[in-house]
C-alpha cells in the first residue's frame, strides 16, 4: 500500500445521511471540509461488531474535535439507506442513535479504492486519516479488522498538527497538549532529550 501522508486527499463525491438525519445524494469532501481539517474516518460494515463502539467514541468526541475546527466524516460500503437505518436504531439495540457527523455512502467501494484501505474487494480495513485545512493528508492510521481504534488518538494529533503549526516545533512521542515540544534542530533534540529521556 502506498502511503497517502503528504500527498493531497483523494477526493470524492457521494451520498451521505447528514448529522441532521436528511440524506445528501451529492456530498463532496472538499466543499464539506471547505478550509477545516478534517478526520475522515473507514469502517467495515453497518450492523456489525466493533464498528459501532468506534462510531459512537468518535461520536462523543465530536465537540471537543469541533472545538478544534475539526470535522469528522465516517465511510463505509454500505448504502445511504443502510446508513439511515442503523442511525435510527436504538443503541440498546445495536444500533447508533443520531450521530453528529455524515455517514457517507461507498457501495461502489471507489472511495476506499482510492484511499488504499479496501481489503479483498470487500470492505474497508479500519482506517483513519487526518486531514489539514490545505486538504493534504498528515496522518494515517490503518487497523486490521478485530483492532478497534483510540478515538482519543484523533483529539490528540489534531493537537498536536495544531501546535507544530502555531510554534514550529515538532512534537516528541507521546506528545499531549501542554507539553514541550521539540526545536527541529540538534541543539533542540538534545536539549529535549536531556530534559524528558526518561519520561518517553
Amino acid at each position: 500500500m502506498t502511503s497517502l501522508v503528504g500527498r493531497k486527499a483523494p477526493d470524492f463525491t457521494s451520498a451521505a445521511v447528514m448529522p441532521d438525519g436528511d440524506i445528501e445524494e451529492a456530498l463532496n469532501l472538499y466543499r464539506y471540509l471547505d478550509g477545516h481539517y478534517g478526520i475522515l474516518f473507514f469502517y467495515p460494515l453497518n450492523f456489525t461488531f466493533v464498528c459501532p463502539s468506534e462510531i459512537l467514541a468518535y461520536n462523543n468526541r465530536a465537540d471537543a474535535l469541533a472545538a478544534l475546527d475539526t470535522k469528522l466524516i465516517s465511510v463505509s460500503v454500505d448504502s445511504q439507506y443502510s446508513h439511515y437505518a442503523w442511525r435510527n436504531t436504538p443503541v440498546g439495540e445495536g444500533g447508533l442513535g443520531p450521530v453528529k457527523f455524515p455517514m457517507v455512502a461507498d457501495i461502489t467501494k471507489q472511495i476506499a479504492r482510492d484511499y488504499g484501505v479496501l481489503i479483498d474487494d470487500s470492505v474497508a480495513l479500519r482506517a483513519t486519516f487526518l486531514i489539514d485545512r490545505r486538504g493534504t493528508i498528515r496522518q494515517a492510521l490503518v487497523n486490521d479488522l478485530p483492532l478497534g481504534r483510540d478515538a482519543d488518538e484523533a483529539l490528540r494529533i489534531v493537537e498536536a498538527l495544531r501546535f507544530h503549526e502555531e510554534h514550529g516545533d515538532v512534537c516528541p512521542a507521546g506528545w499531549r497538549k501542554g507539553d514541550a515540544g521539540m526545536p527541529p534542530t540538534r541543539e533542540g533534540v538534545a536539549e529535549y532529550l536531556a530534559k524528558h529521556h526518561e519520561a518517553l
